[in-house]
């Protein structure tokens, strides 16, 4: 009998992840009704601790940081001899190698990566948002080797998330040699979501019809999923923010970034944007 393993996920965070779950939620759903926004499929994330202090001999909050991760790869390897189907876990976590030189991610476990990308541009504007941080204090984050979840006395039910920085982070999942990735790029489900899902999901193995794809794409618009986070509450929202499904489109950057902080971007993540489109070999913006 095959064995089941994981299909990860994996994006930095505000790119689209969220909106992916929405969608193969209610893809693979029985119900007339849109999915709950808090029973999406791909939870709890890679870095729940949950997880973590379900499967560990040691409670995360005895170990330190190191210490977890070097154990993170275990608790999937055994994770995944339970599963009775392949499973979508969402991870913000970049690529990264732990001391004795293995994966964080486990290779044996996993099954393939969909990694959703989004210009750097709308990233920062949206993780602002989303952590009622400033543009500046969060394009210096997007910018640097960033952990997210790293502060002792915050984010209490989460492990730290090693980010590195944007374009590093891009580049982890996408050099590594382990695991199949699938490169999903936000801009392309916005302009064309029946075409790119569908991609993603036979990427992934399945087969659905297009009234399925289509359907689920209805069920996952941002309209719905804004009007169940007004009626139910969002649990994955920061507290501090108003709103979680905030706007989800392309090229809302141009009315807030100074020129000064676009060059900023541009200058730290020229190759890789240039590489996605987002720039030509000129520096000229094509989104």
């Amino acid at each position: 009998m095959e064995k089941h393993k994981i299909i990860w996920l994996a994006s930095y965070p505000k790119s689209g992840n969220t909106w992916f779950r929405a969608f193969i939620s209610n893809l693979f759903s029985k119900s007339d009704d849109p999915v709950d926004i808090n029973n999406f499929i791909g939870g709890p994330i890679f870095s729940a601790k949950e997880i973590f202090n379900t499967y560990s001999a040691v409670a995360s909050e005895e170990l330190t940081y190191t210490e977890i991760d070097n154990v993170r790869p275990d608790i999937y390897n055994e994770l995944t001899e339970e599963i009775v189907e392949d499973k979508f876990i969402k991870a913000h976590d970049a690529y990264t190698y732990l001391t004795d030189g293995r994966p964080i991610y486990p290779t044996q476990a996993s099954k393939g990566t969909i990694y959703i990308v989004r210009n750097p541009f709308d990233v920062v504007m949206s993780f602002a948002h989303h952590s009622n941080n400033s543009i500046e204090k969060t394009l210096n984050n997007m910018n640097r080797w960033f952990s997210f979840c790293e502060k002792i006395n915050r984010f209490h039910n989460q492990l730290r998330q090693q980010l590195l920085n944007w374009s590093e982070h891009y580049k982890s999942w996408t050099e590594q040699k382990n695991i199949p990735v699938f490169i999903l790029k936000y801009e392309d489900l916005k302009n064309d979501p029946f075409k790119y899902f569908s991609k993603a999901i036979e990427f992934s193995g399945y087969e659905f019809t297009e009234d399925e794809i289509n359907t689920a794409i209805e069920k996952a618009s941002f309209s719905k999923l804004q009007e169940q986070e007004k009626e139910k509450g969002f649990f994955e929202k920061n507290p501090k923010s108003e709103s979680f499904f905030r706007k989800g489109e392309n090229g809302s950057w141009r009315e807030v970034l100074t020129n000064k902080q676009i060059e900023i971007i541009i200058d730290t993540h020229r190759e890789v944007m240039q590489e996605l489109g987002y720039l030509d070999k000129d520096d000229k913006i094509l989104v």
